[in-house]
C-alpha cells in the first residue's frame, strides 16, 4: 500500500509540473505580445488569415473601375488601441456610405500624450471575413509605422473603395484598426523622420483634439 508520504511528494511534484507549464505560457505570451505585429502581418500574408484587407492597392486601378451605382454599402469604423498603447486614436466618422467601385477618402487621428517619443503601427481587419478580398486601399496609414513626438498630433488618410464584385448580400462592411506601440522594433524610416510620418500630415494638437470623435 501507498503511503501518505509517498501520496504527498507525488501531489507536490505534480503541483511542481503544473506550475512550470503554467510559468512557461506566460513567458511565451508575454514574448508573443511584443511580437505580434510582425507574427500578425506575416501569417495574414501568407494565408489571408482573419480578414485582413488588401495590401497591394497600390497597383489596383481606380481609374478603370465603374462605379455601380445601384448599390449603397455602408463601411463601419473601429479604432482600438492595445493594451500598452496610450496614443488617442479616432476616426472623424463613425461609418461612411459609399457605391461599389467608388473611390472614398476617410480621415483618422492620433495624437501622443506622453513625454516620450513613441512609434505607433495600426494593423487592419475587415468584417465579415470573406469581404476582405473585395476591400481595396489605395492609400492608408496602416502601411508605414506613425511617429510622434511627445504632445504631437497625426492627421492620416484612408483612401479606399469596395470591389464592384463584392456579394449582392453584403450591405455592410466593418473596418477595425488596432494600434499597438512598435517602439521597440521601429523601421529605421520611422525612427529617422521628425515632422512627418508615414502617409499621414502633422497637424497642431489643439485642431485634432478639438473636433472630437
Amino acid at each position: 500500500m501507498t503511503s501518505a508520504s509517498s501520496l504527498a511528494r507525488a501531489g507536490q511534484q505534480r503541483a511542481k509540473r503544473t506550475a512550470i507549464r503554467v510559468a512557461s505560457v506566460g513567458v511565451l505570451m508575454f514574448g508573443f505580445a511584443f511580437a505580434l505585429v510582425p507574427l500578425y502581418d506575416m501569417v495574414c500574408n501568407a494565408i489571408g488569415l482573419n480578414g485582413k484587407t488588401n495590401t497591394d492597392a497600390y497597383s489596383y486601378d481606380s481609374a478603370r473601375t465603374s462605379v455601380d451605382k445601384t448599390r449603397l454599402i455602408r463601411v463601419e469604423f473601429l479604432t482600438i488601441n492595445n493594451d500598452y498603447m496610450p496614443w488617442k486614436f479616432y476616426a472623424d466618422k463613425s461609418s461612411v456610405r459609399v457605391h461599389p467601385g467608388e473611390l472614398k477618402t476617410a480621415t483618422f487621428h492620433v495624437h501622443n500624450p506622453t513625454d516620450r517619443v513613441m512609434v505607433g503601427q495600426a494593423v487592419p481587419n475587415v468584417a465579415p471575413s470573406q469581404t476582405a478580398r473585395y476591400f481595396h486601399k489605395t492609400e492608408c496609414f496602416c502601411f508605414e509605422q506613425q511617429r510622434l513626438a511627445p504632445g504631437e498630433s497625426l492627421e492620416m488618410p484612408l483612401r479606399f473603395l469596395v470591389d464592384t464584385e463584392l456579394p449582392a448580400g453584403i450591405r455592410t462592411i466593418s473596418l477595425s484598426y488596432t494600434l499597438f506601440d512598435a517602439s521597440d522594433y521601429a523601421s529605421p524610416e520611422a525612427s529617422g523622420l521628425e515632422n512627418q510620418v508615414g502617409l499621414g500630415q502633422t497637424v497642431p494638437t489643439q485642431e485634432v483634439i478639438g473636433r472630437g470623435q
